[in-house]
């Protein structure tokens, strides 16, 4: 969605680097390519305005003037104001004291509610809660099916007493739900609203009334980030007409421009606590103003990288698998087994696209990563399980035949599975060198990257001594001469110049004595 805003400003602070100073008109060309920047991406002019004035105050003060990389210090600037129109910090859901703590969603027809109350439902449902949906939308033809569909996949209970399709009290079922929540031992109750095609006194009133029926701790205003600044419209409506506590942003995987997620928090004045962002039910979580504007500024997003892959891998299979990089037989015991089982689990963490694009400094090889073919792992996948389990084991007796074999089982050319044997070696070799401290092969010199214990040392070339004649005659002259030199030195004194005397009866001559 950031893609366009971001390739913007990487090209308006590129234009900064290497210059030692920067001069008002440096500052003022910066000022309008970012202007320009978030303006194309739809951000709310009011915003834009503030944004700008804020950076260029900062970027005419102290601390850019006496930096000694002011392009770095104007990025920073920009990142910072970032986060601030984001939001500021990470804002979290307010439980109530005594259970059940009542989360009520509201926003137009199509915003994505019914789908995000099972996203919200199976999130809460990870971190040790027990939830409950309430079907509270009553007009919409379908709706009372879909969030029962949506909360069986999630594994979360649902609380739909009425048909829906123009039949029921909405009003009642939500209170209803109340004690229905408490009986069954919910301590989350999170009630899905109607919605309209726009904003309209019926909607409003309806949702007014199911507010003050259960008295929720958390309205969350769910808005469609794909619909630019309608969205702004919409919230300070619902925001006047009904009040809510914070935004959550759905479909934010689509390939609008994304202004609504960067002027909502602004403008409302009430932050993002929530996004969705793919089609999955596990593709949603808590917004982090500080995530989201390093990923604009194509600086990653390691944390939540850091995350999921926490969430997907178990510290003992982790441990499991560096054991055997780090074994005596040089990474041998790595299989193609576990190989594939580590290919699975990073497949658990979502799309490779995705993953890669919260790695720093990827927006520069955006068009290769979005072209990765996520069916290649499934191809992989299959290569290995058409063979052997002593194939697996020990792919090295992987030969002609084998291949064929393995290649009709697989359905792919016997050109894939010799390719795939190879870079199984290729990355076994790599991984067991860094696992046992070598670092990246081919790049000494850097901590971690190379020249670690398992590269030999290059030896010294030692000196040669004075040579010896191969003559007996004259190696027997040589060696009487420097006996005689030898002798002639002990006579005269030692190395210092200083007479020659007994360790015993040694003492300072009186020039030395005065310093004692």
């Amino acid at each position: 969605m950031f893609d366009t805003l971001s390739d913007r400003l990487s090209a308006t602070f590129k234009n900064l680097r290497g210059k030692g100073r920067l001069s008002e008109a440096d500052i003022d060309a910066t000022a309008r390519e970012i202007r320009i920047a978030l303006l194309e991406a739809d951000v709310a002019l009011p915003v834009v305005r503030a944004f700008i004035a804020n950076v260029k105050e900062r970027a005419r003060g102290v601390e850019v003037s006496q930096a000694l990389n002011p392009a770095q210090q104007v990025v920073k600037i920009v990142n910072e104001e970032l986060v601030a129109i984001l939001g500021g910090e990470t804002r979290r859901l307010r439980f109530a004291k005594t259970a059940p703590t009542v989360i009520m969603l509201a926003g137009l027809q199509g915003a994505g509610k019914t789908t995000l109350a099972g996203k919200l439902g199976l999130w809460l449902k990870g971190q040790g809660h027990s939830p409950l949906l309430v079907a509270c939308d009553l007009q919409r033809p379908n709706a009372v099916n879909q969030l029962s569909v949506v909360a069986e996949r999630a594994g979360v209970a649902v609380y739909a007493p009425e048909p829906g399709n123009g039949v029921g009290d909405p009003v009642q079922v939500a209170k209803d739900s109340i004690e229905f929540a408490k009986a069954k031992v919910h301590d989350i109750v999170i009630v899905d609203t109607a919605g309209r095609l726009g904003i309209d006194q019926e909607l409003m009133q309806q949702a007014a009334d199911i507010r003050d029926a259960v008295s929720p701790d958390e309205i969350l205003f769910v808005v469609d980030a794909m619909i630019g600044q309608d969205a702004v419209n919409t919230a300070e409506a619902f925001r006047d007409g009904v009040g809510f506590d914070g935004v959550v942003l759905s479909k934010l995987d689509g390939d609008a421009r994304g202004g609504a997620a960067l002027s909502i928090a602004h403008v409302t004045g009430k932050q993002v606590m929530f996004a969705s962002n793919g089609e999955k039910l596990e593709d949603f979580d808590a917004f982090h103003p500080d995530r989201m504007a390093s990923r604009i500024l194509d600086m990653g997003d390691l944390l939540t990288l850091i995350e999921q892959a926490e969430k997907t891998f178990s510290q003992e299979e982790a441990a499991k698998m560096a054991s055997k990089l780090q074994s005596s037989k040089g990474g041998k015991d790595f299989t193609l087994d576990d190989f594939l089982a580590q290919m699975e689990q990073v497949r658990k963490m979502g799309s490779i696209s995705k993953l890669l694009g919260m790695l720093p400094g990827m927006g520069q090889i955006k068009d290769q990563i979005n072209n990765i073919d996520e069916r290649d792992i499934d191809r992989t996948a299959a290569i290995i399980k058409s063979m052997t389990p002593k194939e697996r084991s020990e792919p090295t007796i992987i030969n002609g035949s084998r291949r064929a074999r393995i290649a009709k089982g697989s359905g792919v050319e016997v050109s894939a599975v010799k390719s795939l044997v190879e870079r199984f070696f290729e990355a076994r070799k790599m991984m067991s060198k860094m696992a046992q401290g070598g670092g990246m092969p081919g790049m000494p010199g850097m901590p971690g990257m190379g020249g670690g214990p398992g590269r030999q040392k290059k030896q010294v070339k030692q000196a040669k001594g004075k040579r010896k004649s191969g003559n007996p005659m004259k190696r027997k002259a040589e060696e009487a001469a420097a006996a005689e030199r030898r002798e002639q030195a002990a006579a005269q004194g030692g190395a210092f110049g200083l007479p020659a005397q007994d360790d015993k009866n040694f003492e300072l001559p009186d020039e030395f004595k005065k310093f004692m």
